[in-house]
């Protein structure tokens, strides 16, 4: 590969100054030549696409992110000269064509940049609903008063129980956060083995045994045909009275039908970034319930946080100009398997 490729920015194009700050582009151009104010929100035919199908037709490599156009055979035919794709987010399913893996594009993902501040969202989460911070709040705004020193039975994260439900980068990245902690921390996932969890740390279960021994369950599986409601009403009915449920994940992973009768009777409490459908109609009763925690999708990379997106994708080239492994390459038997 030339000491200097050409590249070619393939987004929204409101996002390049988000995910690559100056800091961050200066670095991005003294690995390859591109120019920031050309960005490929489409491939087609236009006319006024010309500068970009020009772009394509030399580019070596893509950089993607949020609103990129897919990458499929007839963008390769249009691009003989690329090696490789470099998305600036998360999961790459949906843009990458088979056509891609055929010739032998090497794909890169800052999706374990992009995990870090899920995990971090939710470890805070969870540090907060062991303290019962959230009714907490809610009876001391209700109250306008407590007792001063008084001892708040049945808090506290001390051998606090979670559960983990996937071991994706996500659910990887918060055992991780988990660790210092004094947690006693369970798993359900299917494709890890005892040996395995032993090396993470956990303890290995089967979904209906996590969510019966946990007193906070955090959900981190990929969103996928098969793990449509893999908490519904049934599975719900599994946890503890007290338990808190958190989904940073997919809101189609919970049965939103079945967890809002849970919530109205008091029985567990629930923190969600994600709902199905998204956002919630604004009719829905759990907007007033004070255990039911609301945020709108904001857990995963926000604000400065981009940078950290671009960042790794900096990092990726290097690598490639040099000639290194990518630290961040796809595999594509893994995608397969999480499509």
């Amino acid at each position: 590969m030339p000491e200097r490729p050409l590249a070619l920015f393939a987004m929204s194009a409101e996002n390049p100054p988000l995910v690559f700050p100056p800091d961050v582009l200066r670095r991005i151009r003294a690995s390859v030549d591109i120019d920031p104010a050309l960005v490929a929100e489409t491939f087609d035919n236009r006319p006024d696409n010309a500068a970009v199908r020009a772009a394509l037709a030399e580019a070596e490599v893509l950089i993607t992110g949020w609103g990129s156009p897919p990458v499929d055979a007839t963008v390769l035919a249009a691009a003989p000269r690329l090696r490789a794709v470099l998305h600036s987010a998360g999961s790459v399913k949906g843009l990458i064509g088979t056509d891609c893996w055929e010739r032998g594009v090497i794909v890169s993902s800052a999706a374990d940049a992009n995990a870090l501040p899920v995990a971090e969202y939710t470890l805070g989460v969870i540090m907060l609903a062991g303290k019962d911070l959230f009714a907490a709040r809610e009876r001391y705004r209700a109250a306008r008063t407590f007792t001063l020193a008084e001892i708040v039975p049945g808090i506290g994260n001390f051998g606090r129980r979670i559960g983990i439900v996937g071991a994706s980068r996500i659910g990887r990245r918060l055992i991780e956060l988990l660790r210092p902690f004094d947690f006693r921390v369970g798993l359900a996932d299917p494709y890890v083995d005892d040996a395995e969890a032993a090396a993470l740390g956990v303890t290995r279960m089967s979904l209906d045994t996590l969510l019966g021994r946990s007193d906070i369950v955090s959900v981190h599986a990929p969103a996928t045909p098969e793990t449509r409601h893999l908490i519904g009403r049934r599975e719900l009915g599994l946890m503890p009275d007290g338990a808190v449920l958190v989904n940073t994940a997919r809101g189609s992973l919970v049965d939103t039908e079945a967890l809002v009768p849970e919530l109205i009777s008091g029985r567990i409490s629930a923190v969600l970034d994600v709902t199905e459908p998204e956002p919630l109609p604004a009719s829905s009763p759990l907007f007033d319930l004070p255990n039911a925690f609301l945020t709108p999708h904001l857990a995963g990379s926000q604000g400065n946080e981009l940078a950290r997106l671009g960042l790794s994708v900096a990092e990726e080239l290097e690598r490639l100009l040099h000639g290194l492994p990518l630290s961040h390459q796809i595999d594509r038997t893994a995608l397969e398997r999480a499509a």
